[in-house]
């Protein structure tokens, strides 16, 4: 397995003061920061096979905190966000979580609050980021797969039998075995129910 780096907070607020005291409050505890003055910037900037965690306002030029977090969403990039905003009211805290943001604080801030949240939510980046990249590996394995195979494949994971796969497919059960071999041999996996087990594991679909 890959061994990811230590996770950093990706600070996006058109606010300097705000983003230079929270710097320093992260220092503190030893936490590594990036700032940037826009949402425009960090996605021009932020390494997506980082692990992370995001601090996002909510009112910026240009694209706002929840564009930038429904855009995080597109790309699957699955750090934690937070939102810390000094207009925040409650339509807007319940928006960010059923965007799925993981909290919503507002300013000004209670400093050991933010540092509690940001260091939870740097455990969950680690776990965040490890699922993902395995859900990418696996689905990297079954890429190369033709169109029947994945048809072949997606019955398997059904619990299908090659005698069931035969009949449905309208083929014999000797081309069946044929292509569950390739597809064992194709994604490398040491048996089609590992296989199977490591696409129903990490949310794969074929």
């Amino acid at each position: 397995m890959t061994t990811l780096s230590a996770p950093v907070v990706h600070i996006v607020d058109d606010d300097e003061a705000h983003r230079r005291s929270l710097v320093f409050l992260l220092q503190t505890v030893g936490v590594q920061a990036l700032t940037y003055p826009d949402a425009a910037g960090f996605l021009a900037e932020f390494d997506p096979g980082e692990p992370g965690v995001v601090i996002v306002d909510v009112r910026m030029p240009g694209l706002s905190g929840f564009q930038l977090q429904e855009e995080l969403s597109e790309r699957e990039y699955p750090a934690p966000v937070i939102f810390c905003s000094a207009h925040g009211d409650i339509p807007m805290s319940v928006r960010a979580m059923r965007l799925g943001a993981v909290d919503f604080l507002e300013k000004p801030y209670e400093p050991q609050r933010m540092l509690d949240v940001v260091q939870d939510q740097l455990r969950e980046a680690e776990q965040c980021f490890t699922a993902h990249t395995e859900r990418l590996r696996v689905r990297e394995r079954v890429a190369s797969l033709t169109p029947r195979e994945r048809e072949v494949l997606r019955l398997v994971v059904d619990g299908r039998s090659s005698q069931l796969i035969a009949r449905d497919l309208g083929t014999s059960v000797k081309t069946v075995d044929v292509h569950r071999a390739r597809i064992k041999a194709k994604t490398e996996s040491e048996s089609l129910g590992t296989l199977v087990r490591d696409l129903l594991q990490h949310g794969v679909e074929v």
